[in-house]
C-alpha cells in the first residue's frame, strides 16, 4: 500500500525526499487534508505545468534549482530559498528553466 503522506514526527529534508526524473515531473504528497495540501515536486529541465486556475491561494517554495512561475501573464524566475504566492482565480503556470524542486502549499477556502 502506497503512503499518502510523509511520516509524522520524523525529520526530513524536502530536497532529499524526491529525486529527479529524466525528462519528467515527479510529485509526492507531504500532507493531504480536506482544508489543503502540501506537495513536493521535481521537474527535469524544460518540463512544465501548463497554465491553469484554481479557486484558492497557493504558495510555491523553491528548494533546489531554478524555475519560472508565470502569474497572470507575468513571469517570475525563482531559485532555491525563494517563494511566491499564487492568488486564487488568476491563471498561473510553472516551467523548469533548469532542473528544480518545489514545495506547493494549497489552502482551500470555505
Amino acid at each position: 500500500m502506497e503512503k499518502i503522506e510523509f511520516e509524522k514526527a520524523k525529520v526530513f529534508s524536502f530536497n532529499d525526499s524526491v529525486e529527479y526524473a529524466s525528462g519528467g515531473i515527479l510529485s509526492k504528497s507531504v500532507l493531504k487534508k480536506e482544508t489543503g495540501n502540501i506537495s513536493l515536486f521535481s521537474f527535469a529541465m524544460g518540463e512544465a505545468l501548463s497554465e491553469h486556475t484554481v479557486p484558492y491561494d497557493a504558495m510555491i517554495q523553491i528548494v533546489d534549482g531554478k524555475g519560472e512561475i508565470t502569474i497572470g501573464g507575468t513571469p517570475y524566475i525563482l531559485q532555491a530559498g525563494e517563494a511566491i504566492i499564487l492568488p486564487a482565480n488568476i491563471p498561473h503556470a510553472v516551467k523548469a528553466v533548469e532542473k528544480f524542486k518545489m514545495v506547493l502549499t494549497m489552502i482551500r477556502s470555505k
